[in-house]
């Protein structure tokens, strides 16, 4: 239940006769909103080792999301981050995709993932991607209108599809990491990330491995938790996994602040803190630089957060710094409104507003 999951989860609700298809589906993961959704996977399903090695079939992606029949739909929907958008449709049907970017680790940050690859592997993968761009390019005329997450991928749609698109901001539910007035914020720093490369986790734990005075706790998952934990030197850094939903609400509520150093399509997790009322130290560039309102000179502008403008731990240990310094500026109840911009509501609203006349929504 990442932010993709998120989102389709308010799809589900919007559109609760839809069928949903998908390259794989694995139940335990997603929620009951979810699985109790007719779902057709791709043929993806039924490989080997599937569930958790879906990485290695990504040359297949394009294969098994044109294998699917959509003949008789009049509107498809596809919520798309590497290969959905490519779905193959009847000549009269609307097709509308919420895209959450192009495909990531091809267009923007192929180094990022693959950078660590030995020549051969790297040269291998570098050849796929290049088919995967051939085609993501020829199946353009395929999406009837496109919807970004935000303003930064708004910009990424036009720059590598040379396409127009709308901006609706991806749900965030603000009500179940409420601000708690009667919980006192811990010394603790929280993040709350997949581990996977583009996130930048490595410079976290490098920022607190060098501040052993500070203590932060990791909650997520992903291909690089053993080498992230091979790289904590410090008793002070926690990587939890992932926790319970109720869990993760107390964190969000007691931490002295939530840090974050991806350069971030959207970020649905500074979000959630930001609703518990937890000022933010991120990386500010891309989704956050939206989110987040940052602590200027005379924090005039009721600020949520700190930013730092390198991806590098010695410029996130003085932003580290400086919120501390200036702590008492950041206003939880302000930081809460203004995570409830973000909202599931205004989501819906926002979505309805944008499809009225193109579909029936009784």
């Amino acid at each position: 239940m990442r932010g993709g999951e998120k989102c389709l989860e308010v799809f589900c609700e919007l559109f609760p006769q839809a069928d949903i298809y998908t390259l794989l589906y694995d139940k335990a993961s997603v929620s009951s909103v979810i699985s109790r959704m007719p779902i057709i996977p791709s043929f993806i399903q039924h490989l080997p080792f599937a569930l958790k090695k879906y990485r290695n079939y990504l040359p297949l992606f394009p294969s098994a999301i044109e294998s699917f029949n959509l003949t008789g739909y009049d509107f498809i929907l596809s919520s798309s981050h590497c290969v959905a958008k490519g779905a193959k449709k009847e000549k009269n049907a609307y097709h509308l995709c919420y895209c959450y970017t192009p495909m990531r680790y091809v267009w923007s940050f192929f180094e990022q993932y693959f950078g660590s690859y030995h020549f051969l592997k790297k040269k291998l993968v570098g050849f796929v991607t290049e088919n995967l761009k051939e085609w993501d390019l020829a199946t353009l005329n395929r999406v009837d209108e496109f919807v970004a997450i935000s303003r930064t991928i708004q910009k990424r749609i036009k720059d590598i599809y040379e396409r127009e698109s709308h901006v609706v901001y991806p749900p965030v539910d603000v009500e179940k990491f409420a601000l708690n007035k009667d919980v006192k914020r811990e010394n603790f720093y929280l993040c709350v990330s997949a581990l996977v490369p583009y996130k930048r986790v490595d410079i976290i734990i490098d920022a607190f491995n060098r501040c052993p005075d500070k203590k932060i706790f990791i909650v997520g998952n992903g291909n690089l938790k053993k080498e992230l934990e091979r790289k904590i030197s410090s008793q002070n850094i926690k990587l939890l996994g992932w926790v319970p939903e109720a869990e993760l609400a107390a964190l969000y509520q007691k931490a002295k602040a939530f840090i974050y150093a991806a350069e971030e399509d959207f970020g649905i997790s500074p979000l959630e803190a930001q609703a518990a009322g937890a000022a933010v130290i991120a990386f500010g560039k891309g989704g956050v630089s939206e989110t987040v309102v940052p602590l200027n000179g005379n924090s005039g502008d009721n600020p949520t957060g700190i930013f730092f403008y390198k991806q590098e731990s010695d410029l996130l240990i003085e932003a580290i710094d400086e919120f501390e310094k200036r702590e008492r500026e950041f206003d939880p109840g302000r930081i809460r409104d203004n995570a409830a911009r973000f909202g599931r509501d205004n989501f819906k609203n926002n979505f309805r507003n944008l499809i009225k006349g193109k579909i029936n929504l009784n």
